[in-house]
């Protein structure tokens, strides 16, 4: 289970994350949403240990740097081959090429398992570097806007990947996005921060389609749901 008390992070003199509690229960799907400066990437920040908060306590199960697979919103591709890139993660593992390339079957992207990762579009980046997170079991996954720069078919094959992971692995789930239809395909529970501050929290068919916030409605306001 994850926790936090009166969580705050400053940037320079301005407070962008300002949280007085929160849970996310294991196995839970948790979606954050708000517009550009909210605190979502920060959020996530804090969770995967990028970041250290100035003020709060944050617990996350104990969980060990191996059992949290962090995508962020740039993820890195090395000049090597797609295939070596998702090997990067299996350091240590006896079948690395066998669990790379189903990791890489998940997202859609066998085909390209030998071209450069430097090279690829955007789209095919991010969906290489998710394959890297999902190439061995997390008990924790947090993804800062894991379709951000894929196509329709590709956000599609993206979850539909991160369900069957999930179904498979038990994990929790903490992505952020800024598609509200997208939280309701995936998550139980939603965040709409306002300012680095809960806007509003609870099940995500809920909040989406009678929010209580006026944060949350004038975010929603231009979303079809």
């Amino acid at each position: 289970m994850i926790e936090l008390t009166g969580l705050k992070k400053y940037y320079d003199e301005r407070c962008v994350l300002d949280l007085t509690a929160l849970t996310i229960a294991d196995g839970e799907s948790f979606a954050l949403i708000g517009p550009n400066g909210c605190g979502k990437t920060t959020l996530l920040r804090l969770l995967a240990g990028t970041l250290k908060p100035e003020k709060g306590t944050l617990d996350i199960g104990g969980l060990e740097r191996g059992e949290i697979g962090y995508l962020p919103q740039q993820p890195y591709a090395f000049d090597l081959s797609v295939l070596q890139n998702v090997e990067l993660a299996l350091a240590g593992e006896q079948n690395r090429k066998r669990l790379a390339m189903k990791a890489l079957e998940r997202v859609g992207m066998e085909d390209l398992r030998h071209a450069r990762g430097n090279r690829l579009s955007g789209g095919e980046a991010q969906r290489m570097a998710l394959a890297r997170v999902l190439a061995r079991p997390r008990k924790l996954l947090l993804l800062d806007e894991p379709t951000a720069s894929a196509d329709i078919l590709a956000i599609d094959r993206i979850e539909r990947a991160l369900s069957e992971y999930q179904n498979e692995t038990g994990c929790t789930l903490v992505f952020s996005s800024h598609a509200p239809s997208q939280a309701l395909r995936l998550s139980s529970r939603v965040l709409a921060l306002d300012g680095g501050r809960i806007g509003e929290l609870g099940k995500t068919e809920e909040v989406l389609q009678n929010p209580c916030a006026e944060s949350t409605r004038v975010f929603l306001k231009h979303w079809k749901i």
